[in-house]
């Protein structure tokens, strides 16, 4: 740990203990870090960043009541402090309830294989320009683009009065690549493409093929007739998969949506049935390189492996301490907060469906007509309820992939759709996300999962 980050864990120490025995509970965050962004739209490069700061945040609690207060310099500390005090004393009035963690000392570098900020920026310009080349020249009908890269560094402390002190290092690098098509009967169509990494710079070198593959999604698109509306079996790729699960499911398995929500009590009650045997979704903050992945979350509380669901039933829920605390179950490590000036609230990690038995082949025999969808365009959700569009689709004829298909929309009630997937492929893979809650967005989570195929969807064109 450097002598700055040692530093500054040591005088977050000494404040916390001049004040802790005055609430029931107090932690300080506190996050310095370091970055640079750089973005092209259309021809023109848009925009050049780069930035360093430190900022923190101050969480009370007092008779169950909570308090927020940030601050930018470590000079505020003992005065902000007194405020979070005297803001929880004024809301508290019943019981603070936070699951018991063990008090955890830790400092988590990094491994980092080539360091972002050993790259100039002059050079990630030129391999920014080459790329959106890449998208700009792939065919005429394409009207512009999107394109950027990014890297952050930070440094996070985390103390608290119960007797943690954890300084977390952590790096994320970032590409994102779009292509805007028109056709001539003035259609538009998007393609999208995205790298990231946790510890190596060298994800964005070499990747033409990967960019390219946007622009082609983009024109590909351009020759699709719009999908006739109706009932199909529809096969989801793993893009689509993980984001089905991440957001129709994985938003209901946040704990802090659930214990105030009577109706979701009983919807989401413990040992229930909610698909076939095969069916396994995992929450694990423990996977190598992936944007959701950590040793500890915000709390403090170590980041674990987790099945929402395990053969088919309803196992497990993500909390965060005072969730886990109020429902009487075990703190999951799920506080996630974007930066250190926001509170942590209950958020994913890299959630997923795990791969089945079913060769990928098989999956489409039988099916007469039905839709092949692939990637994810928009969507939302609403409760149970969901409205996913696809970036690509393709119908599925006597078993075969056939022609292409567009506006392809999928809706439906999740416990229903959870019920009605009735095969999961042998294959996975996973991509990362931006996740937005409460004001925090993007929060960096990964989605992945098998092929699955579920019957009686509602699918939706133009």
């Amino acid at each position: 740990m450097t002598t700055a980050a040692t530093a500054t864990a040591e005088q977050i120490k000494s404040a916390i203990a001049s004040y802790q025995d005055k609430v029931d509970y107090l932690e300080i965050r506190v996050e310095q870090s370091e970055s640079t962004g750089l973005s092209f739209r259309g021809k023109q490069l848009d925009s050049v960043d780069r930035s360093f700061s430190l900022g923190g945040g101050i969480r009370a609690c007092h008779n169950g009541g909570w308090s927020f207060v940030t601050f930018n310099g470590l000079n505020e500390l003992n005065v902000r402090i007194e405020e979070a005090i005297s803001q929880a004393k004024l809301v508290g009035k019943e019981e603070t309830q936070l699951a018991k963690v063990e008090p955890i000392e830790d400092f988590v570098p990094e491994q980092i294989k080539r360091d972002p900020r050993s790259v100039s920026l002059q050079d990630k310009r030129k391999l920014l320009e080459a790329y959106n080349e890449i998208l700009l020249n792939f065919d005429p009908r394409i009207q512009t683009t999107m394109a950027s890269i990014g890297d952050r560094f930070a440094t996070k402390t985390f103390v608290n009065s119960t007797g943690s002190c954890i300084v977390q290092e952590r790096l994320d690098i970032n590409g994102r690549f779009a292509a805007i098509a028109k056709g001539e009967d003035g259609v538009v169509r998007q393609g999208f493409e995205s790298v990231h990494s946790r510890n190596d710079f060298d994800v964005l070198v070499g990747i033409e093929d990967r960019v390219r593959g946007a622009a082609e999604r983009a024109v590909r698109q351009l020759e699709a007739k719009s999908v006739k509306g109706g009932q199909y079996t529809v096969i989801l790729d793993p893009y689509l998969s993980g984001v089905f699960i991440h957001e129709a499911f994985g938003h209901l398995s946040e704990a802090d949506f659930v214990y105030e929500n009577p109706k979701m009590q009983e919807l989401l009650t413990l040992g229930k049935p909610m698909g076939i045997e095969q069916l396994n979704v995992v929450d694990d903050a423990t996977m190598e390189n992936q944007p959701g992945s950590m040793k500890y979350d915000d709390e403090g509380v170590p980041g674990q492996r987790k099945y929402l669901i395990k053969n088919g039933v309803l196992t497990q829920r993500l909390h965060s301490r005072e969730t886990a605390g109020k429902m009487t179950e075990a703190p999951t490590g799920n506080a996630r907060a974007i930066r250190a000036n926001y509170p942590p609230i209950v958020r994913m990690t890299n959630t997923a469906i795990e791969p089945g038995e079913t060769p990928l082949e098989e999956m489409f025999e039988g099916i007469k007509e039905g839709v092949y969808a692939v990637r994810m365009l928009g969507g939302q959700t609403n409760g149970e309820m969901f409205t996913f569009a696809a970036a690509e689709g393709y119908m599925i004829r006597d078993g075969k992939i056939a022609e292409p298909v567009s506006d392809v929309t999928l809706s439906g009630n999740v416990f229903q759709t959870l019920q009605d997937i009735d095969a999961i492929s042998s294959d996975t893979l996973y991509t990362n996300g931006g996740c937005g809650k409460g004001g925090q967005m993007p929060l960096p989570v990964s989605v992945g999962g098998p092929h699955i195929r579920i019957k009686n969807v509602v699918v939706g064109g133009r």
